[in-house]
């Protein structure tokens, strides 16, 4: 296939409220189509809550039930992070489940020390890549977008998505990472942020959108909750980097 299908969920999010938040994320998750990738927020289910002793799910919990359900019933990949127990460490854990239930998953790297995520929260070691399709896909989470080294890209993905709770205070440094992040790599950009106020008094104003890889917007949604599909063409990506080779006078950074 020469073209993906993503699928930006953007939501007000009940604080601390998981059955809540999946009733009404799946409310918005039926007007996906066969084949899309489906991106929720960061944290979908609770909000960006530093409670996660009291809040964590396993891997057998019901949320990873819902995903695998979700995707399976509507032949989607679904994903986006939330709080985990693993072997008593918490982690703010990206979550990638496909139709066939054989979920992947991406440890957030990068805590976000201003509101004590690191004292909370264990980070993630390896970044992960999935492929799908024709297209290999780089998951990251919030805080990530502000580290380009562990974004880089060596022509191994076409696309990253970086699922977040951006708050609106910041929301410039936001759609400015993105783009820059789009145009070092060569690459799709996919940033699904939160709207709303959440249970800090942080208010967040979304700007869920999607980036070329010459950093031109082909998607922004604004303030407004709901789904939104874009097609990203991979063929136009490929000449692209044909054309333009920059990638191959990259750093060799090593990312320990």
């Amino acid at each position: 296939m020469s073209t993906i299908n993503v699928a930006l969920v953007q939501a007000d999010l009940h604080w601390e409220q998981p059955d809540l938040n999946r009733k009404l994320l799946q409310g918005y998750i039926q007007a996906a189509q066969p084949e899309d990738i489906v991106v929720l927020p960061e944290m979908f289910t609770t909000g960006f809550s530093m409670r996660s002793a009291a809040l964590a799910e396993t891997i057998q919990g019901d949320t990873l039930k819902w995903m695998a359900l979700q995707a399976e019933s509507l032949n989607v990949v679904l994903c986006g992070s939330l709080i985990i127990n693993d072997q008593d460490q918490f982690y703010n854990r990206f979550v990638w489940m496909p139709p066939d239930g054989k979920m992947m998953f991406y440890d957030k790297r990068h805590l976000f020390r201003m509101s004590e995520e690191n004292d909370h929260y264990s980070a993630g070691t390896d970044r992960l890549l999935v492929d799908y399709q024709d297209a290999r896909i780089c998951p990251l989470v919030c805080y990530d977008l502000r580290f380009p080294v562990f974004s880089r890209n060596n022509e191994s993905y076409a696309l990253a998505i970086y699922v977040a709770n951006w708050p609106a205070v910041r929301s410039p440094h936001w759609t400015t990472l993105l783009k820059a992040r789009a145009i070092e790599n060569q690459s799709f950009i996919v940033g699904v942020n939160r709207i709303g106020r959440d249970g800090n008094n942080v208010d967040y104003c979304g700007d869920s959108m999607v980036i070329d890889f010459q950093g031109n917007t082909l998607l922004d949604m604004g303030e407004t909750p709901g789904l939104k599909r874009v097609t990203l063409d991979l063929a136009s990506l490929a000449a692209y980097r044909s054309a333009f080779p920059a990638w191959k006078d990259n750093d060799a950074f090593i990312i320990s």
